[in-house]
């Protein structure tokens, strides 16, 4: 159907593609991406064990200057993705800084069910929430903070995101 000449031609042109693809992607894996921790300025005075473990455990890769990063962290473009929603996080609410806590939000966001977000639980599947936990973690955030945020909402009843996504982390 198709000349030996033409099957050549394409065959040489998805090998120099293939080959740009290979170049470029090693290319890009030395465009410098900010992984590093900053020095933790203070911690909050937790409630409980349980309130500090729960928001290490779902909050602290994002949320602190202490984050974990994964091997993959280090995989450009997925470096880029992780740093700048690591960077995002700790603008907004960051434990490691007590001048930066965010308390409001992180229960508004945690009764929404938007923390910790779908991407991130799916290859972290610790940080998956049971509804025993959220609400556990928010009662514990009032009381390290003393926030009267989210009063009278708290069993999640008809908010977005409190549907059967929750209860499949009941083993963690």
């Amino acid at each position: 159907m198709f000349s030996k000449r033409v099957v050549k031609t394409v065959k040489l042109i998805i090998g120099i593609g293939l080959i740009i693809l290979i170049v470029g992607f090693l290319v890009i894996q030395f465009v410098p991406v900010d992984t590093s921790n900053p020095a933790v300025v203070s911690e909050p005075k937790w409630d409980s064990p349980q309130t500090q473990a729960l928001a290490e455990q779902a909050c602290y890769d994002c949320h602190s200057n202490e984050t974990k990063w994964p091997w993959y962290s280090h995989i450009a473009p997925v470096s880029w993705v992780i740093a700048r929603e690591v960077h995002r996080g700790r603008r907004s609410l960051n434990y490691s800084e007590q001048s930066a806590y965010g308390e409001n939000e992180s229960i508004e966001t945690i009764l929404q069910g938007r923390m910790p977000p779908r991407q991130y639980v799916l290859f972290h599947p610790k940080a998956r929430l049971t509804n025993a936990d959220k609400q556990a973690l928010i009662a514990g955030l009032k009381k390290t903070f003393g926030s009267n945020v989210g009063s009278g909402r708290e069993s999640g009843e008809g908010r977005e995101g409190q549907g059967g996504e929750d209860s499949e982390g009941e083993g963690n």
